[in-house]
C-alpha cells in the first residue's frame, strides 16, 4: 500500500481551499481585494484551485495612482490569463482635493487613497465579505487577526473584541452594513509564501528579484515603497535570504513607520 504523506504546505494549502469555499458558501456577494503582490497572487492561485480553475468573485484592485508602472503591466496581464473580473477603484474625490504623497503625510494618503476608496467600493458593490491575504507574521497588529473578522458598518475593527473560533466555527454573517473579512493566508509565513509560489510555478512581479544590488521585499505605492540591499535573484536565494534575516517584512513600507502604531491605527479604521 502506498503512504500519502501530507507536507507543511499541503496543510496551509487545505486549511485556505477550506476557508475559501466556507466563505463562498456563507456569503452571496463577495470579493477579493487584489494588490498584485505575493500574498495576493498566491490568493489568486488557491481561490482558482477552491473552485475548479476559475475566480468566481470579483477581483478588487485599489488603486492609489501611485503604483509601480511594472505592477499596473502585471495587472492587465495577469487579469486575462486568470481571465479575472477585475475592478478597479481610485478614490478620484480625495485626488481631486489634492491628496497625495507630495502634500500629505503617508498616513493620511494610506486612509484617503487605499481605506477610503475600499470603503467607497464596498458601498458601492454591497460586499458582505472581503478575501484578504492577511497575514499574522507580518506586522503585530495582524497577529491580532481572526479567520473571518468582523468590521462594524463604519469599516472599522475592534481588535480588542474579536469573536471566537472553536472548531471551525466561523463570523459568517454580517449585519447591514458591516461586511466580514476573510484571510485564508493567516497562518502563512513569508517564508511559506516563498516555498508554495516556487512549488507551484507562481508568477510574481519581478520586483521581489535582485536588480543592481537590490530588490523588493514588499510592494506598495512608489513614492513610499523602498528596496532592500540584496544579491537573491532566485527564489531559492530569497528563501535562504528570509531565513538568515532579523528585518521586518514591511520595513520598507514608510506609512508603517510614520507614528507609533501607525498600523494599527490604519486597520482600526479599515485599511487592508
Amino acid at each position: 500500500m502506498t503512504s500519502i504523506t501530507c507536507t507543511h504546505l499541503d496543510q496551509l494549502e487545505n486549511q485556505s481551499i477550506f476557508i475559501f469555499r466556507e466563505a463562498y458558501h456563507a456569503f452571496e456577494n463577495i470579493a477579493m481585494p487584489w494588490s498584485m503582490g505575493k500574498d495576493s497572487n498566491v490568493l489568486i492561485w488557491l481561490a482558482r484551485k477552491s473552485f475548479f480553475g476559475k475566480v468566481p468573485f470579483p477581483v478588487l484592485h485599489i488603486d492609489t495612482t501611485y503604483e509601480f508602472p511594472e505592477m499596473l503591466e502585471f495587472r492587465e496581464w495577469a487579469a486575462k490569463h486568470y481571465n479575472l473580473n477585475l475592478i478597479v477603484k481610485i478614490n478620484t474625490e480625495a485626488r481631486a482635493r489634492g491628496v497625495g504623497y507630495e502634500t500629505h503625510d503617508p498616513v493620511t494618503v494610506t486612509h484617503e487613497l487605499k481605506t477610503v476608496a475600499l470603503q467607497q467600493a464596498l458601498a458601492e458593490h454591497k460586499w458582505t465579505a472581503l478575501i484578504t491575504g492577511i497575514r499574522r507574521d507580518e506586522d503585530p497588529t495582524r497577529a491580532k487577526e481572526r479567520y473571518f473578522s468582523p468590521r462594524n458598518a463604519q469599516f472599522e475593527w475592534d481588535y480588542k473584541d474579536q469573536p471566537p473560533e472553536f472548531w471551525g466555527q466561523f463570523a459568517t454573517t454580517a449585519a447591514k452594513g458591516e461586511h466580514v473579512r476573510v484571510q485564508p493566508l493567516l497562518d502563512w509565513t513569508e517564508v511559506d509564501v516563498w516555498r508554495y509560489i516556487q512549488r507551484e510555478n507562481i508568477p510574481v512581479p519581478k520586483m521581489y528579484f535582485e536588480r543592481n544590488g537590490k530588490r523588493f521585499r514588499s510592494l506598495g505605492c512608489s513614492p513610499i515603497t523602498h528596496p532592500i540591499e540584496s544579491a537573491a535573484s532566485t527564489i531559492d536565494e530569497i528563501i535562504a535570504e528570509l531565513e538568515a534575516t532579523r528585518t521586518s517584512e514591511r520595513a520598507g513600507r514608510a506609512q508603517d513607520h510614520h507614528e507609533r502604531n501607525a498600523m494599527q491605527k490604519l486597520r482600526a479604521k479599515g485599511f487592508l
